[in-house]
């Protein structure tokens, strides 16, 4: 890894990205593993959670270490208590910090006042241990990454992002279909970019699903409305009332096409009634994969892997 956090997917280049995938594979395969024996990560979360929470418990376990889980009313981030200051108090305590936060600001400041490595758990801008996760999915499902497609329809959010950075970094082709208004952009758009034009990768942003999705080899979509965005709700089913996959629009995606979502989903709304429970869904695998890719992001970061467990030759 390029520094100690992990707050975006740009933190990491195209071999770690592999060197993660491999030796998650590896460790889903072997179980438990006490290599992280005496060590703490403390979970600290503004945004409620199932997957995060539950993946970083178990995974810290599974590795011999240990989990303290921080709710938003203990800590009172940036209100009860400054954000240096937590950050500050729990370096003196544990050996790496999840934290969850509705600003990525947040963990910017936390990062830089923190000694112990720091790991984005969700933020308002990037999700990459779901991105991650989610590239172990399809590498398991697939047997590669470098060439496929990934269809990306709906809002281009924080998972959108991180999909986005982590499948340029991979040599995968990224389109992404959003209504006008919220497709990805920006600064991160373009460091994606960069990376596709390193890789081989292709990069399509459009406003149409069915050009997204055509012959892709892997179909995901995400909530109209992310936490923080309540209010939005009503005016976002609106907006993406056109971008629902459903078997319509799944049918025409390559023959043995996977679908994914990272959870919870809204069924009905970005997707059909049933459909993830169709043939092609992977969501379920997506969520297991969560704490196999995060016990060897762990591992990795905590020292427990001075020696690799495959060989990546």
């Amino acid at each position: 890894m390029k520094g100690k956090d992990l707050l975006s997917v740009s933190d990491l280049s195209g071999g770690d990205i592999r060197h993660l995938i491999l030796d998650a594979a590896s460790m889903k395969t072997r179980g438990w593993l006490s290599v992280l024996g005496g060590k703490t990560l403390a979970i600290m979360f503004e945004k409620p959670s199932l997957r995060t929470r539950v993946s970083f418990e178990v995974a810290m376990r599974q590795l011999g270490g240990q989990t303290v889980y921080l709710s938003p009313a203990e800590v009172g981030l940036g209100e009860r208590e400054s954000v240096p200051d937590v950050a500050r108090v729990l370096s003196r305590y544990v050996e790496a910090i999840a934290a969850r936060t509705f600003s990525h600001q947040t963990l910017e400041v936390l990062a830089s006042y923190s000694s112990v490595p720091v790991i984005n758990a969700l933020s308002d801008v990037e999700h990459p241990c779901q991105a991650l996760a989610d590239l172990l999915t399809i590498y398991e499902k697939k047997g590669e990454l470098k060439g496929l497609t990934l269809a990306f329809v709906g809002d281009g959010n924080n998972v959108a992002r991180s999909l986005m950075l982590a499948a340029s970094l991979s040599g995968m082709n990224f389109r992404i279909a959003s209504p006008p208004g919220y497709a990805v952009g920006g600064r991160l758009l373009e460091v994606a970019r960069d990376y596709a034009r390193d890789s081989g990768a292709e990069i399509v942003c459009t406003e149409e699903p069915l050009q997204a999705v055509r012959g892709a080899d892997v179909v995901y979509t995400d909530v109209w409305a992310s936490m923080g965005q309540e209010t939005e709700t009503e005016a976002r089913r609106q907006v993406f009332a056109g971008y629902q996959v459903d078997s319509g629009l799944l049918s025409q995606a390559g023959a043995d096409a996977i679908l994914m979502h990272p959870l919870p989903a809204h069924h009905g709304e970005e997707v059909a009634v049933g459909i993830l429970n169709s043939p092609g869904s992977v969501v379920f695998d997506q969520a297991e994969n969560r704490m196999h890719l995060q016990k060897a992001l762990l591992a990795w970061m905590l020292g427990g892997l001075e020696v690799p467990l495959v060989d990546y030759r």
